[in-house]
């Protein structure tokens, strides 16, 4: 009986490790992601200045803002695309509510979306597009910017 008890002691040990390992890994926080910084411009939207990452790369675009828990107010990110293109986005593994503009090649904007954190909505442009950039939610609706409003200093395309 001691024997048959010893055992069942040593299982439920090693039983309730794995279960916490499991929990552990299951509720990892995203510290542990590594997030690579991208190099970064300056743009203008009217009188607001916007310090933005470049994604030029389809890596560097895969990635975007992933994992970042937290956002200065006026920072973002700038998608620079190769060539025009309707463009979609989404939020799978971002953790931040965030706001993209669509920007054509001469800087106006054609379209803005809200998009959700940790979703596989797709949020596309209406046009074809040169840029894209993503901004906190609600970033462009506190500063009256909207389509047809022109962002200045986007950077030209840079084969990666």
């Amino acid at each position: 009986m001691y024997r048959h008890s010893l055992c069942f002691s040593a299982f439920s040990t090693f039983a309730a490790t794995i279960l916490a390992l499991a929990t552990m890994a299951a509720n990892a926080d995203t510290s542990t992601q590594e997030i690579t910084k991208f190099p970064t411009t300056t743009l203008t939207a009217g009188m607001h200045v916007i310090h933005a990452e470049v994604a030029t790369s389809k890596e560097e675009q895969a990635q975007g803002l992933m994992f970042r828990k937290k956002m200065g107010t006026n920072e973002g990110m700038v998608f620079v695309f190769k060539a025009p293109a309707t463009v979609c986005m989404w939020m799978k593994d971002t953790l931040l509510p965030l706001s993209v503009a669509f920007i054509g090649a001469d800087g106006t904007i054609t379209n803005i979306e809200d998009m959700a954190p940790q979703t596989t909505d797709s949020h596309c442009s209406k046009k074809p597009i040169r840029y894209a950039l993503e901004m906190n939610q609600g970033w462009f609706k506190k500063r009256n910017i909207r389509p047809g409003s022109t962002i200045f200093g986007l950077p030209s395309y840079m084969a990666p």
